[in-house]
């Protein structure tokens, strides 16, 4: 998030709803430890709160900090306006090793607003349920930390593995849905999009876009057909062959300019 000319980055911290009582803010489990003995904070010093629920940044004092909680006095809310106006869902196909490490800290810092990893036909990784419980939680600690670098108000979440008939089936309930396609012809498709997302987003409510990115391999034509079947849409992302990790990431920097310019 961008910051205004002389205004302080302030650390970031998310709390749940009944922390904030009053002007009282009470902050526990880790970020405490995080607070005392890694920034080494002391009573007075300023910090910013999100509960995880709504696009408000909760400006704070620390009044005192001991072994399991931290005490805060409310000075004041701010609007943030971090948030989309498009609540975005990115169904990623299942990538190697640790890519999806850096897939989910980008691209929480460009305003996903959740995860969904994708189980598709040229995934070379297969999981299975305890494998994948020990990797979403990884993924998921992963979302909350990019999540307070970038003072976002909400923290993503990573959903269960799902096959493609299920990421489809959910995509069908939003109101858009996007496949980026290196057999896409041309940027035409593309601009009608942008303009069709903003038009939606104009609309409010937060509507619900999904966003599909193939494996390594990228997308099976089959995959492709029975995407555009549930209602998403083919699109170029430009001339050049992008990876895994990249194509996410490109969409999301190209909808956060077309949305917030």
């Amino acid at each position: 998030m961008a910051l205004r000319h002389g205004e302080k980055a302030l650390n970031h911290f998310f709390v749940d709803p009944a922390q904030i009582s009053g002007t009282e803010i009470r902050i526990t489990g880790e970020d405490v430890n995080h607070i005392r003995n890694v920034l080494r904070m002391r009573p007075g010093e300023e910090i910013s709160v999100s509960n995880g629920t709504d696009d408000k940044e909760y400006r704070c004092g620390i009044e005192k900090i001991t072994e399991d909680e931290v005490i805060c006095s409310l000075r004041f809310i701010k609007e943030n306006a971090v948030e989309l106006p498009v609540r975005i869902t990115l169904f990623q196909g299942l990538p190697k090793a640790d890519k999806m490490e850096l897939i989910v800290q980008k691209t929480v810092e460009l305003g996903v607003s959740e995860i969904v990893p994708v189980s598709m036909e040229r995934c070379v990784v297969q999981l299975d349920a305890k494998k994948y419980a020990k990797k979403q939680e990884r993924w998921q600690a992963i979302a909350e930390a990019a999540a307070k670098q970038s003072r976002r108000g909400r923290i993503p979440q990573i959903a269960p593995l799902m096959n493609l008939g299920e990421a489809l089936s959910l995509a069908s309930q939003m109101e858009l849905a996007v496949i980026p396609y290196e057999l896409a012809e041309g940027m035409e498709a593309t601009r009608a999009f942008m303009q069709r997302l903003c038009e939606v987003a104009k609309m409010g409510g937060e509507p619900r876009l999904g966003i599909f990115i193939g494996p390594e391999g990228g997308f099976s034509r089959e995959e492709v057909s029975r995407a555009e079947q549930a209602g998403a849409q083919p699109i170029s992302l430009g001339r050049r062959i992008l990876r895994t990790e990249t194509a996410g990431m490109a969409l999301l920097a190209m909808i956060g300019y077309q949305l917030e310019s």
